[in-house]
């Protein structure tokens, strides 16, 4: 085989999600879910019909009617476009977490598949250290040291997060590096970047992808978990993690919409995205 043709067969491996998604309906169905949550995160505060913040004093813990469809916290303000709204915040601490996390990982991964030996031992190893720290205690020291908001956390669990991608990546990426058309290749003299960035990077990008989408379910409930304790996003920006803990004041009068709608928000929106992930996962597994 040439070198050529062993660079056609880098470029034609990887799997769309058009074709597995012809494979598995269940896939389908799921994908198109996760992608109507995103535009219900990048469109909502367009769609919601109050201001998310306009506070209505008699209006307050109303329960749901034809004017608030899911009702009014105790502030008076609109439940249903506090969710509108706070989709986008609840979507985009995650989005940060898991592209940084994923662009690290990825990139830590790769370069110790391709140097092997004691580069690819000493980062096994710093990886499992990463693994020993719990995600969510990391995002509350970072809170607890630099303050609580949006980047305190996220740039925490980005760091969190890098070992989660970084470990699948590189054993798909250890396969890589020793395939036939990578030493064709090296021999052909293609600078290592050009390998790794153009061919093996290509190659292992669907696991990046099936890994990427189970993170993302992971770090909106633990996003969303900081934003309860009250490390996260602050009120009174809108925040499924924030309407959680604003609501639990308001179940002691019986009014339990707040806390249980923005729950449930983040309980769909977790399960939407693992079995997204886990299906890609399996489905590129069948295919490889």
């Amino acid at each position: 085989m040439t070198v050529t043709q062993m660079a056609q067969v880098a470029r034609t491996a990887p799997l769309s999600m058009l074709r597995l998604g012809r494979r598995d309906p269940i896939l389908t169905i799921f994908a198109v879910v996760c992608g109507l949550l995103v535009l219900l995160a990048v469109f909502g505060p367009l769609l919601a019909p109050y201001p998310p913040d306009r506070t209505d004093i008699l209006a307050s813990g109303q329960a749901p009617s034809a004017a608030h469809l899911l009702g009014t916290d105790a502030l008076g303000r609109d439940i249903l476009s506090r969710l509108l709204a706070g989709a986008r915040l609840s979507f985009a601490g995650p989005a940060v977490i898991v592209a940084t996390g994923s662009a690290l990982g990825t990139a830590l991964a790769i370069f110790s598949a391709w140097h092997g030996g004691w580069v690819d031992r000493a980062v096994a190893r710093v990886l499992n250290v990463l693994f020993a720290a719990p995600g969510v205690l990391v995002a509350v020291l970072a809170a607890a040291i630099f303050g609580a908001g949006f980047w305190a956390p996220v740039i925490a669990l980005s760091v969190v997060y890098v070992p989660y991608i970084a470990r699948v990546v590189r054993s798909a990426a250890l396969t890589e590096r020793h395939r036939p058309y990578v030493e064709a290749l090296a021999l052909a003299g293609l600078p290592a970047w050009r390998i790794c960035t153009r061919h093996v990077l290509r190659n292992v990008a669907p696991i990046i992808m099936a890994q990427a989408t189970l993170a993302f379910g992971s770090a909106l409930m633990e996003f969303g978990a900081i934003s309860f304790l009250g490390l996260g996003v602050q009120p009174p920006q809108a925040e499924w993690g924030v309407m959680v803990n604003d609501g639990r004041s308001e179940m002691l009068g019986g009014a339990v919409q707040q806390s249980v709608t923005a729950g449930l928000c983040i309980v769909a929106a977790v399960v939407a995205f693992n079995v997204l992930g886990e299906r890609l996962s399996v489905r590129i597994g069948a295919d490889q």
